[in-house]
């Protein structure tokens, strides 16, 4: 099991990263805002706003997933059952949880739980 300390430092990772990714996010939204106001003279530049807002929209998505997995860390955090698995129970292996600090599932269950999502 993790201990104090660990869980602190992985805790101060999450805040970290939480910070990055609102930043990024903020970012995207003002990229997609100022590729919405861009001229467009003809197919090209229109196909070409169009992909960027596209990837950027993407980009975003993706980056709100994982803040709402880092906010779900932290509130476990809080309530001391950070670094247990959701499904067996079992305490998650300190290297994974370093790997992904936002980690719901140790490893085996991890395995089961993406063969039961496709």
């Amino acid at each position: 099991m993790a201990n104090t300390k660990q869980i602190q430092e992985l805790k101060d990772t999450l805040v970290i990263r939480r910070e990055q990714i609102i930043k990024s996010i903020d970012g995207s939204r003002e990229s997609i805002n100022s590729l919405k106001d861009t001229e467009c003279n003809d197919d090209y530049d229109y196909a070409e706003v169009s992909s960027d807002s596209f990837k950027e929209g993407i980009i975003a998505n993706q980056q709100v997933k994982e803040l709402n997995e880092i906010e779900d860390a932290l509130k476990r955090i809080e309530k001391g059952k950070y670094g247990i698995c959701e499904m067996c129970d079992e305490l998650i292996a300190i290297g994974r949880l370093r790997a992904k600090p936002f980690a719901k599932f140790c490893t085996p269950c991890r395995e089961i739980y993406e063969v039961e999502q496709q």
